[in-house]
């Protein structure tokens, strides 16, 4: 008789090396959110992936990041304890870095793991973008000097490259145990917190250069009509001229998000969405814990 293999498995790394793409991927449908933008994943975000001989459940994390704004203290503050709390919650963690690349704040995602005790995958990302395969090896050797981790494989989660590999080899290190949910569950997150990351999602993308960090969204009502899902949503900026760059002319340009976003909903909810948002200024949503719980940041 076959073993079957259940547990947790935190994806952790630094902002923007490709985490939430690699959750994406693994899972086989998109759950987390992306950008070309560092900290765009704000909520640790649970993936269940059921297959032959188990069950994977995979933590998205924050990006450990080493700078914190002082404008946004209690944001930065909020999404460092995230990642580095749900490392000690796992059976096993993988760490994905950038082909080539080794900075400051991968060294302090490091040093978060060398306070664990569990066994560390290294996930070696983007090798798809190397024009010269030969660099690659080096650069191993180079990463196995620095962490005794129990496996390195280079990855592509845009691509695909090794990522069955990748989840073959995670699943034979998960204790032996049975499936904690259920076949067809692939998340423990409400459908409510989706739409919110939905419309973030696009608004991320349209504004990245100018107020990426600066908004958050809101969730007033979502409402379950039979055929459609009616969700009105509250956009929340930290200053008047934030508020006025998303609307646009005339409102031209929020409508234009709204709608992507509600494209967006339709498909991942495979079901017809009626969608209304407003956008409102709170100056210190970033700043105050309260508000940061009141809008969905609590540990």
């Amino acid at each position: 008789m076959d073993l079957n293999h259940c547990g947790y498995v935190a994806l952790v790394g630094r902002p923007n090396v490709g985490k939430s793409s690699l959750l994406n991927r693994l899972i086989g449908q998109k759950l987390a959110i992306t950008s070309h933008k560092p900290q765009t994943t704000r909520h640790t975000i649970l993936g269940i992936h059921t297959r032959p001989g188990g069950q994977l459940l995979y933590v998205d994390t924050p990006g450990i990041h080493q700078r914190v704004d002082s404008k946004r203290r209690a944001l930065g503050h909020y999404l460092n304890r995230a990642a580095k709390a749900m490392l000690a919650d796992v059976d096993l963690i993988v760490l994905l870095v950038e082909a080539l690349r080794w900075t400051e704040e991968d060294e302090q995602v490091i040093k978060a793991l060398a306070e664990t005790q569990r066994p560390v995958v290294l996930a070696v990302n983007k090798v798809d973008r190397l024009a010269d395969k030969a660099q690659l090896l080096p650069f191993l050797q180079q990463m196995a000097s620095r962490y005794a981790f129990t496996e390195i494989i280079p990855v592509s989660a845009t691509k695909g490259i090794n990522t069955d590999k990748l989840e073959d080899l995670l699943l034979g290190l998960l204790p032996e145990s049975d499936n904690l949910f259920g076949e067809d569950e692939l998340t423990d997150r409400s459908e409510r917190f989706f739409a919110a990351e939905l419309l973030r999602e696009q608004l991320t993308r349209r504004y990245a250069q100018e107020i990426p960090y600066a908004l958050t969204v809101e969730i007033e009502k979502f409402e379950d009509e039979g055929e459609r899902y009616r969700i009105n949503a509250l956009v929340w900026v930290e200053r008047e001229s934030q508020r006025k760059i998303l609307l646009g002319k005339q409102g031209e340009a929020m409508k234009q998000s709204a709608s992507e976003a509600r494209m967006a909903m339709m498909a991942f909810f495979d079901k017809r969405v009626h969608l209304e948002v407003w956008v409102k200024v709170k100056q210190s949503w970033a700043v105050d814990e309260a508000n940061l719980a009141r809008l969905g940041y609590a540990e």
